[in-house]
């Protein structure tokens, strides 16, 4: 049975810190072995991400980046999530092949069967997926997994395209391909997520976001202070 462990920040620059330190850790470690590390989009890691790439991170020459998910728009739109990573991308400066992106140039289908043939890949050569950040919407979703429907549709694959309530529409990973990756957090930050918070804690089987994780082997929540303040208001 899945197990969360809470970890709280008193502010939101404690919480951008923490992470933007164990992001730099994970994307240094490996003694040169193989490795692969999830980013998740959104607003909530951009700080972290933003701050470690001003530093120029160190990383392993063998680290590979992979996505939770991405919209369906250009990778220069200011939507895609590997588009707002791309600083922090840049600063590493890992070759291309060692990028794992949703590719969006591709019609809808095509584009999660070729982010599915990539992570079908990486699994099957062995390379061990370290760390996976995941966001929490108000609603409860997690990366671009909304509904009961997607969930069941997500059965035996690895990534699938879903259409989004914000009208558009995206590529996501499933509960099958977390339940590879060995550390999985949850970073959460900032009001309006109150609910979505303690359905988390509290691991309501209703909640997209804890279906989503069953199974993970190691499943954290980051929470600033702000947030938590809002579950007691």
């Amino acid at each position: 049975m899945t197990t969360l462990h809470t970890r709280r920040f008193v502010s939101r620059t404690s919480l951008d810190a923490a992470l933007s330190e164990r992001l730099a850790e994970a994307f240094a470690a490996g003694d040169g072995a193989d490795t692969a590390i999830m980013l998740s989009g959104g607003k909530t890691p951009l700080p972290a991400y933003n701050e470690l790439a001003s530093r120029g991170p160190k990383h392993n020459d063998r680290l590979r980046i992979l996505f939770s998910d991405d919209r369906y728009v250009p990778s220069t739109s200011d939507d895609s999530n590997y588009h707002q990573s791309c600083e922090l991308l840049n600063a590493l400066g890992l070759p291309e092949d060692s990028l794992l992106r949703v590719r969006t140039e591709l019609p809808l289908q095509d584009a999660a069967l070729d982010y599915e043939r990539k992570l079908a890949s990486l699994l099957k050569s062995g390379v061990p997926i370290k760390l996976g950040l995941l966001g929490l919407g108000p609603d409860g979703h997690t990366a671009s997994l909304f509904e009961s429907e997607h969930l069941e549709r997500a059965r035996g694959h690895l990534a699938i395209a879903v259409q989004r309530p914000d009208g558009l529409e995206g590529i996501s990973v499933t509960p099958e391909f977390l339940q590879h990756v060995e550390k999985l957090v949850f970073v959460v930050a900032g009001g309006g997520k109150h609910d979505a918070i303690l359905s988390l804690m509290n691991g309501d089987p209703n909640l997209i976001a804890w279906r989503a994780v069953q199974g993970a082997k190691d499943v954290e929540l980051w929470v600033d202070q702000a947030a938590l303040s809002s579950l007691m208001a």
